[in-house]
């Protein structure tokens, strides 16, 4: 199988590592030093961020309700972001103060490795700084760092999904939380490379509550239940830390996807033509 994952899109514990972004802040009074807990970054990559902002002694208080926008770029093109809120609100930051969290992030497949131009490795350049949300001016938008990142394709052991038996074709709707995202039916199964180590699988989705009272999902690796769960809010994310002997001695695993209570749209809606029996919405299924 290629090397790749193919993903429908916070938390496993890492050991956060020593590459560290670091730039005198644009913003007065404001320091930033970012650090990922993966390395080296990849593309296709699960990762987090962790985030400590400095406030030195010359630091003025906040007054207002600022954002902080993450840009990562891709030469001219911004290959994704993650804007956001800090845990604590601006206006309550002191000087001479550090404020910490962390951050899921995701490095979608990007690095082209047949491309005759590729080096062996692609730069991002990873821009962070503070804005006010109801500024249409752009006037309050603030750099405080701006760091290259060297990323590597991934490692050759990096496991491929494929969608087997109880999938529908992918749906995309920028309007909704999730964005895009597979309907499983009843049961949905996938075969995935056995990468014979310990590996982290992510998925992240959603059930209808409205159309489902109740309703369970189950995970499942070679026939082993690994959680039954319930979503009463409809959306979920799900991390699990799975051990080498979980996924058996053979070069492929099963993963299935199922539901205890699928239904079909057009036996609930009157106006619905759908007749497909459906079970969990997934938008992002991640295995490395």
């Amino acid at each position: 199988m290629k090397k790749k994952i193919i993903l429908i899109a916070a938390l496993a514990v890492l050991t956060v590592f020593a590459l560290q972004c670091r730039k005198k802040a644009n913003v007065k009074g404001i320091e930033l030093q970012v650090s990922f807990s993966t390395q080296p970054l990849s593309d296709n990559l699960v990762t987090d961020m962790t985030y400590l902002w400095k406030t030195t002694a010359d630091f003025k208080k906040i007054d207002r309700d600022f954002y902080i926008y993450v840009h990562f770029w891709n030469k001219h093109n911004m290959l994704m972001q993650d804007d956001h809120t800090p845990v604590l609100p601006f206006n309550q930051w002191e000087a001479n103060k550090e404020y910490t969290y962390t951050r899921r992030i995701f490095i979608p497949a990007f690095i082209d490795e047949f491309d005759p131009q590729f080096k062996g490795q692609e730069s991002l350049k990873l821009v962070v700084g503070i804005y006010s949300p109801f500024d249409r001016t752009g006037k309050s938008k603030s750099e405080v760092l701006a760091q290259p990142l060297a990323i590597l394709p991934p490692p050759p052991d990096t496991p491929e999904i494929v969608y087997e038996t109880g999938w529908y074709d992918q749906e995309t709707d920028p309007a909704t939380t999730l964005k895009q995202w597979r309907w499983t039916g009843k049961e949905a199964r996938c075969i995935v490379d056995n990468p014979h180590r310990d590996a982290m699988l992510v998925i992240r989705g959603a059930v209808n509550t409205d159309a489902v009272k109740g309703q369970k999902v189950i995970l499942k690796i070679n026939g082993q239940v690994l959680e039954e769960f319930s979503a009463p809010d409809g959306m979920f994310e799900k991390t699990y830390n799975i051990k080498k002997d979980a996924l058996g001695p053979k070069d492929e695993f099963s993963l299935v996807i199922a539901t205890d209570k699928p239904f079909v749209p057009s036996k609930l809606y009157p106006n619905s033509e759908d007749n497909r029996e459906l079970g969990v919405m997934i938008s992002f299924l991640y295995f490395r």
